[in-house]
């Protein structure tokens, strides 16, 4: 069985994410820059901003054996949510300061294994089209080789202030 591993999580409040109402992009460049703490989620999985453009970001994490399945590769869950990660944030950095939004569906396909040998995971969220109440966007996940590992379609209901 081996030796037990440890892994410990620091998170903060979400509360404190929108105690100043910001645009979508104002919002994800405080969270890359530390001005605000990530959310919860982020903390766990290790999501950290790499890059935010209007309708564009770019996430980075490394998996470790803490997100390994029974069968020995990383599990599905971790490449789907942060999937859901960027394709989310692409629409939320085109939304007016007060704007939310939240996943209708999300459609991905698994292209390659991901293994703690895989590396940093990179991942490209792109809005392809956002409306007054919904959003559509695209996302990809590439390994440290920039092999393709997964690729994602969203839709978003976008809520208004």
């Amino acid at each position: 069985m081996g030796a037990p591993r440890h892994r410990t999580i620091t998170w903060y409040e979400p509360a404190a994410l929108h105690a100043e109402p910001r645009s979508g992009t104002a919002f994800l460049e405080a969270i890359r820059d530390g001005v605000i703490a990530p959310p919860p989620m982020a903390s766990v999985f290790g999501f950290r901003i790499v890059e935010v453009g209007v309708g564009r970001v770019v996430f980075a994490c490394e998996p470790d054996g803490s997100t390994y399945n029974p069968l020995g590769v990383v599990h599905g869950g971790l490449v789907c949510a942060l999937l859901d990660t960027v394709t989310g944030c692409a629409v939320h950095s085109t939304l007016d300061p007060g704007a939310s939004y939240t996943s209708i569906d999300l459609s991905v396909s698994y292209l390659r294994a991901v293994t703690v040998d895989s590396g940093e995971l990179r991942a490209t969220g792109i809005a392809t089209k956002v409306g007054r109440r919904v959003g559509f966007a695209e996302g990809r996940v590439v390994d440290a080789q920039g092999r393709e590992v997964a690729t994602a379609t969203s839709s978003l209901l976008i809520i208004a202030p």
